[in-house]
């Protein structure tokens, strides 16, 4: 059965407590286990960042903001868990290892973040490396990846195939910008270039479209990947 790792944004996933998609997402992942064996990663959103603003106001270090902004995608994590039922693996996994020995249930394998100084980005990278996935897609808030800042510069390009080397580049390019928002961190696309894992980048507001894509192949979105291996793996 293929493997798909999925990171869900908190922003997509929890915007608030009050205001959140996650029956939406059950049924998504649901729907997807029925033929993939599938682990979730999700994020920490506008929670985390709230408990994280709070540490900087009292002097915490970075570390431990860090390690408080973990625990908070681990609740989100949680929280999707309790929700999917007997479909999920019913703890947290805190390693890769831990996943990988998850998976070996037959259920959806659901985590948050792993180590301080690491977006959930880079775990749903390390663990689509780790588990060997077919296919790592990004969940988020905007539709794809484009060649600025599109809620800065309306003239910005929304990409629908670009290489892993293009990546870094549009990366490398935005960070070297004040206050620069990148949709990928650098650690996840160093990651996926050394892996060659497709990875596709949509917009996690729509989670049916995921279904979509596994079923036809189409999507509104960015596509990762060598040309050479730009069919995907469907």
């Amino acid at each position: 059965m293929k493997k798909v790792i999925i990171s869900v944004g908190g922003s997509v996933l929890v915007p608030t407590l009050e205001s959140n998609n996650l029956s939406a997402w059950v049924a998504v992942l649901r729907e997807i286990q029925q033929d993939y064996s599938v682990f979730c990663v999700c994020g920490g959103g506008g929670e985390a960042r709230r408990y994280i603003t709070v540490c900087r106001s009292l002097g915490i270090d970075e570390g431990t903001a860090d390690e408080i902004g973990i625990m908070v995608t681990r609740i989100n994590a949680f929280l999707l868990i309790a929700a999917l039922g007997d479909a999920a693996y019913p703890t947290v996994p805190a390693t890769y290892r831990e996943a990988k020995q998850a998976a070996l249930h037959g259920r959806i394998v659901v985590m948050g973040g792993v180590t301080p100084g690491q977006t959930t980005d880079a775990v749903s990278a390390v663990l689509a490396e780790e588990v060997g996935a077919d296919l790592l897609v990004n969940a988020t808030a905007v539709d794809g990846i484009y060649s600025a800042d599109p809620r800065k510069d309306a003239t910005a390009e929304r990409y629908s195939m670009i290489t892993p080397d293009d990546l870094i580049r549009i990366i490398m390019k935005e960070r070297m910008g004040a206050g620069s928002n990148m949709i990928v961190d650098l650690v996840a696309a160093k990651i996926v270039e050394r892996s060659g894992i497709p990875f596709i980048v949509m917009d996690g507001r729509k989670p049916g479209d995921i279904v979509t894509a596994l079923k036809e192949g189409t999507f509104n979105g960015t596509l990762v990947a060598e040309k050479s291996n730009s069919v995907l793996p469907f």
